[in-house]
C-alpha cells in the first residue's frame, strides 16, 4: 500500500498509524465497533510464525498484513486454534440449570470469553487502496461488498480488521442470497443489509403469521411494529391484513433495509416507515408487535444491539408506552424468548412486575421450542440454558 502523508489526513482516532524503519505510514482506521486503532502496529509478512504472531498480539500489539491474502486467512485460522487451547476455554461448564447464579457466572464467563476471543482475532489487519481494492497479494476482489457496507469510496488509503472484511463480505453474500421465510411464502426470502440483524431464527416470525389478530384492527386498522429491523414482522403483519403498519427504528440502515424488502416483497404501499425511538408520536393502534432484543447485557459492537437489551431498554420501554398508544381493545404482543431468566439475568416475577406497572395485563401467551442448531449443541458453554429455552408471544392489553 502506496503511503500518505500525515499532513493529508486528519488528526483524529479514525487515523492509524505505524513506522516501518524510520518512515511513518498514515492510513483511515475502519471499524464497525468503533473500537479506536490499536496504538502499536508490526508490519508483518508470511514469515512470521502463528506463535510469535499469537504472543505479539497478547502483548498488545496488532499485525499490519504485508504478505498473501490466503496466507493471512491461514494465520487467522491459527490463532483461533490457539485461542480453543486455551485452559478457559477448555474447561468450560454448561449453565447449570438449576442454579440461576451458576447461570449467570457462566454467561458471563462465556461474554469475557467471547470478547477476548474478538480482540485476539482483530488484530490481523489488512490495508485497502482507496478504491476499497485489497493491497494484498492474490486477493480477491470484495470492492462491491465494501462499497455496499460503507459507501462510495473516498479514495483515500485505509486498514481494517481481516475478521470484520471476512464479516462484511459474508454479509454481502447473505444479503445478495437472501434468507428464506416460509411464513412470508414458498419463495419469500428476507435480504439482511450489512449490520441489520437477520431473521434466521424462525420461530418468532411463526408466532407472529399464527396469532389471532385483535378484533380492535376492525375498528383500529393500524398496527405498529417497533424495531423494524429488516422488515420481516411488517412484512407478515401487512400480508395478514393487518391493515396499515407503521414501522419505527432509529437505525438508518435498518431503515433502508427494511425499504427494499417491503419493494421487494411488494408490500410498500401498505407499510410506512419513521425513524422514532420505539413509538411513532400521536398514534393509538389496534396492534402493537415488539420483539425487543432477548438478552439484558450490554452490547460491544452495533450488530450485538439486536440481541442485547442493556438494562432491558427497550423492553421496559414497550411495555411502559404500550398502554398510551392502544387503541380501546387493541394488544400488544411482546415476542420474547425466556433465555434470559434460564441464565439469571431476569426472572419472570420481574417481568411481570414491569407488565402489571404499566397497567396492562396478559391476555395469553403462545409458546414455541427453539429450533436453531445451538439448542441441540452440547458443547456449547450455556447448552442446558439453550435446551430449556422458549420463545412465547405475550399478548398484553390494557388492564
Amino acid at each position: 500500500m502506496t503511503a500518505v502523508p500525515a499532513h493529508t489526513l486528519p488528526d483524529s482516532p479514525l487515523v492509524l498509524r505505524w513506522a516501518v524503519g524510520e518512515t511513518e505510514h498514515t492510513a483511515l482506521w475502519r471499524s464497525e465497533a468503533g473500537v479506536p486503532p490499536p496504538a502499536r502496529v508490526l508490519p508483518v509478512d508470511d514469515t512470521v510464525r502463528a506463535d510469535a504472531a499469537y504472543r505479539a498480539i497478547c502483548e498488545g500489539a496488532a499485525l499490519l498484513w504485508q504478505g498473501d491474502f490466503h496466507n493471512a486467512r491461514q494465520l487467522l485460522s491459527a490463532l483461533a486454534r490457539r485461542l480453543e487451547r486455551r485452559p478457559a476455554a477448555r474447561g468450560r461448564a454448561a449453565a447449570a440449570a438449576g442454579s440461576p447464579a451458576d447461570a449467570a457466572q457462566a454467561f458471563y464467563r462465556h461474554r469475557q470469553e467471547q470478547g477476548r476471543r474478538a480482540r485476539v482475532l482483530a488484530a490481523v489487519l489488512v490495508p485497502l487502496e482507496g478504491d476499497y481494492a485489497i493491497a494484498l497479494r492474490r486477493a480477491p476482489d470484495w470492492r462491491a461488498a465494501c462499497a455496499q457496507a460503507w459507501g462510495p469510496p473516498g479514495g483515500q488509503p485505509s486498514v481494517v480488521s481481516l475478521r470484520e472484511l471476512l464479516g462484511l463480505n459474508g454479509a454481502f453474500e447473505w444479503r445478495r442470497k437472501g434468507v428464506p421465510v416460509p411464513a412470508l411464502g414458498p419463495e419469500a426470502r428476507i435480504h439482511p443489509h450489512y449490520g441489520v440483524f437477520s431473521p434466521v431464527r424462525g420461530e418468532y416470525i411463526d408466532l407472529v403469521a399464527q396469532a389471532p389478530l385483535p378484533a380492535a384492527l376492525a375498528t383500529h386498522p393500524v398496527a405498529v411494529d417497533l424495531g423494524v429491523g429488516t422488515g420481516v414482522l411488517s412484512a407478515v403483519l401487512a400480508q395478514r391484513g393487518a391493515g396499515r403498519v407503521l414501522a419505527t427504528d432509529l437505525d438508518p440502515r435498518a431503515l433502508a433495509c427494511a425499504a427494499e424488502n417491503l419493494a421487494q416483497l411488494g408490500l410498500s404501499a401498505r407499510v410506512q416507515l419513521l425513524q422514532a425511538d420505539l413509538y411513532p408520536p400521536g398514534v393509538q393502534a389496534g396492534l402493537v408487535v415488539c420483539n425487543p432484543p432477548w438478552l439484558p447485557a450490554k452490547p460491544s459492537a452495533p450488530v450485538e444491539r439486536a440481541v442485547y437489551d442493556e438494562g432491558s431498554r427497550m423492553l421496559r420501554g414497550f411495555l411502559a408506552g404500550l398502554r398510551a398508544h392502544l387503541a380501546p381493545g387493541g394488544e400488544g404482543w411482546l415476542i420474547l424468548s425466556d433465555l434470559a431468566e434460564h441464565l439469571g439475568l431476569r426472572t419472570r416475577a420481574e417481568l411481570l412486575a414491569w407488565v402489571q406497572a404499566a397497567g396492562l395485563r396478559v391476555l395469553g401467551r403462545i409458546d414455541t421450542r427453539p429450533r436453531h442448531p445451538k439448542a441441540q449443541d452440547a458443547s456449547d458453554p450455556l447448552h442446558a440454558a439453550r435446551a430449556a429455552e422458549r420463545t412465547s408471544l405475550w399478548r398484553l392489553g390494557a388492564a
